[in-house]
């Protein structure tokens, strides 16, 4: 599905924050990407959701070499892609539902054709009484299943949730992987950044470690 060969990136005429990052990741694959604090796991995340391009190195997304994809391409890749941001990045005026239905009003699709997609997404992630209520009056996990429910609406093969338990408690981010783990026997390939060593060693996942710049997978 991915394929990272020798990738290295740095900033400006600064040194690589990232380099010689050579891995793939599989269709319907499960995995944790972890490392210290400022080891560049949100940065990995923007190269595999293409929102950055590597300095040096060969990345395949899809099959495409995206050195080569023109960027009236680039969004029709992204849409194979779903991606949790750390501060859930939901619309403080639109409610549970509108937020989850937003990737899909804006492709011009018609109410008819996924209300019932949504409500049932809600449901399945927990919040089906919880449809019509905005942003401001959830909890932080609440606005994180939100989140990640907004994410699946449209189908992606590929999940990249960026810390989707930094901000809930224990039993709601045990809950929150329990979900993923469930997406991924559906069918999609999910990679979780997260420094949370307890919650991870209750799941069986390949892990990828970023240190110093270079990738260890475990």
């Amino acid at each position: 599905m991915i394929h990272f060969e020798n990738v290295g990136l740095r900033y400006g005429m600064g040194p690589e924050v990232l380099r010689d990052l050579t891995f793939d990741i599989p269709k319907e694959s499960f995995q944790f990407l972890t490392g210290p604090s400022g080891a560049g796991k949100t940065t990995l995340m923007r190269l595999l959701f293409m929102s950055l391009q590597p300095t040096r190195g060969l990345v395949r997304t899809f099959g495409r070499d995206i050195s080569t994809i023109g960027r009236e391409e680039l969004p029709l890749l992204r849409r194979r892609i779903g991606i949790v941001f750390q501060d859930f990045r939901l619309l403080d005026h639109l409610t549970t539902y509108e937020n989850v239905a937003l990737p899909l009003r804006v492709r011009g699709k018609d109410e008819t054709s996924y209300r019932s997609d949504v409500i049932e997404l809600l449901k399945w992630v927990g919040l089906g009484e919880r449809v019509n209520v905005l942003p401001p009056v959830l909890s932080g996990g609440e606005k994180q299943r939100v989140a990640i429910a907004r994410a699946l609406i449209d189908r992606p093969e590929l999940l990249l949730a960026d810390e989707p338990t930094g901000n809930v408690d224990p039993p709601m981010a045990r809950r929150i992987l329990s979900l993923l783990v469930q997406l991924n026997k559906l069918g999609t390939a999910v990679v979780i950044a997260t420094h949370d060593l307890t919650l991870m060693d209750r799941f069986e996942a390949r892990r990828m470690i970023l240190a110093d710049g270079r990738l260890e997978i475990i």
